[in-house]
């Protein structure tokens, strides 16, 4: 039988899903026993090949899972892994953990094809001029495939692999599944315990059960590509509704650097970058009250010009205009240094229990750690090193700032806050980029004027655009 034209579908049963990782999880858990038991004999061992091994295995085992697990390794490939592996290992599994971004096994190339045709009433023959069935990027829910319209124009068609919104489901209901990665992780890198993988899984969960219908998601891209028309250095691609159904997405093709080249980039070049990362963040949530809540470094195009291509919309958080002051209010304390009032702050955006808060002073010593770029000397650098350290304080329970650790209640606005925020220090981190960061928020939140050439490129469109 010609494998290309079998169809697999992504499987949805508890047993199922969890049992390979409950044998992988093991048979690691002994492995890295017998690796530690070498190490401590003889110091100067080299387990490369070990932790080569275990990485290509988790990879290749997350990337088959699809949905809530796949999208959960490829977090790991952009969060740093100081201090959870030995530094000469953590190489390997950020690798191994990147594959997940860009090389997801793709579906075979009938199967898309007949899964446009049943969504869409026509086939990919008949809807578009051209259409290449082996895809350009794969993912943890679906895939790209470039085409062209019958005007010429060039587009991306996202389609949703067959069985993922059942088997996603499962996932978000299966607390056996989750607990089983996240021993998966602690066998992966015993020193990761810091960080709490726990609720980054959860909200991970919680995303992907907003992106299983592509109609979401086509409202909210098309909401944010009106929003940023012409825009000087953002740019959002307009998307082509006629053409789009629940498991199938058309819009405007774009090129670009992934993440992955853009950081061989020119240091100048990915300054601008990151501004425009971080612009695009903080000017959706405090000017538009909308929140891209996955900030994954596969979801930005690069371009030699500056500017900063963004995709993939399936999960956007909607802010009132009282929970937008809210927010404003929280960095706004922060930079002012005034412990009480962040203190209050943090309590109004859900992140304590006001019954239970933690030492206000403690707090603001944890978040000037765990948030630099706000309250260090201007202009500022992200580094791998200084993300490593936010996240090392902000998620150890053991710890001097562990008591604080255990407050934190995770909801209310700052579950996605957090979440974006974490994304977007590791993105800049990985840029190295360095940039006026206070300043340029304070454009958005307090009106001050613009703080660089990007602020004054910004606020001339907005300008114009009244």
């Amino acid at each position: 039988m010609d494998e290309s034209n079998q169809q697999p579908r992504v499987t949805g049963g508890r047993v199922a899903r969890v049992a390979p990782l409950v044998g992988m999880a093991g048979r690691t858990a002994g492995e890295a026993v017998a690796a530690s038991l070498r190490k401590r004999r003889n110091p100067d061992v080299d387990l490369t090949d070990f932790h080569t091994v275990q990485a290509r295995r988790y990879a290749e085992r997350l990337g088959r899972s699809r949905g809530v697990l796949m999208k959960a390794g490829q977090m790991l490939s952009f969060i740093p892994l100081d201090p959870a592996v030995e530094t000469p290992y953590r190489g390997i599994y950020q690798a191994a953990f990147a594959r997940l971004q860009d090389d997801a096994p793709p579906m075979p190339p009938q199967l898309a094809v007949d899964t446009i045709t049943a969504e869409l009433g026509r086939a990919p023959s008949v809807l578009f001029a051209d259409f290449d069935a082996h895809p350009l990027a794969a993912a943890s829910i679906g895939q790209v495939h470039a085409a062209t319209l019958h005007d010429g124009r060039r587009v991306a068609v996202k389609v949703q692999y067959p069985g993922v919104e059942q088997a996603i489901r499962a996932d978000l209901k299966n607390t056996e599944l989750l607990a089983t990665f996240f021993q998966l992780v602690f066998t992966v890198t015993p020193g990761f315990s810091r960080i709490n993988v726990r609720e980054m899984a959860r909200e991970v969960s919680e995303r992907i059960g907003e992106e299983i219908d592509y109609r979401v998601e086509a409202a909210h891209q098309q909401r944010f590509a009106d929003s940023y028309e012409g825009h000087p250095f953002i740019h959002v691609p307009q998307v082509l509704p006629e053409l789009s159904a629940r498991r199938v997405l058309t819009m405007e093709l774009v090129e670009g650097l992934r993440y992955a080249k853009a950081l061989s980039a020119e240091q100048s070049l990915r300054d601008r970058w990151g501004e425009a990362v971080f612009r695009f963040h903080w000017a959706s949530l405090l000017q538009g009250g909308l929140f891209n809540a996955d900030p994954h470094p596969g979801n930005y195009l690069f371009h030699p010009d500056g500017s900063v291509t963004f995709l993939d919309f399936g999960c956007v958080k909607r802010f009132t205009p009282d929970q937008k002051t809210r927010l404003a209010e929280y960095a706004d304390a922060l930079v002012a240094q005034d412990a009480q009032r962040f203190l209050h702050a943090s309590i109004g955006i859900g992140m304590f229990d006001p019954s239970d808060p933690p030492e206000a002073e403690a707090l603001l010593a944890l978040f000037n750690i765990f948030e630099p770029a706000y309250i260090a000397a201007q202009p500022f650098t992200y580094t791998p090193q200084v993300v490593a350290e936010a996240l090392r304080h902000g998620a150890s329970l053991r710890g001097p700032f562990g008591p604080i650790a255990r407050k934190l209640t995770g909801g209310g606005e700052y579950t996605f806050v957090s979440r974006v925020e974490s994304g977007i220090t590791s993105v800049l981190g990985g840029l190295c980029a360095t940039g006026h960061w206070r300043a340029i928020r304070e454009e958005y939140g307090c009106g001050a004027p613009p703080a660089t050439e990007y602020g004054a490129a910004e606020a001339a469109y907005r300008q114009a655009d009244r």
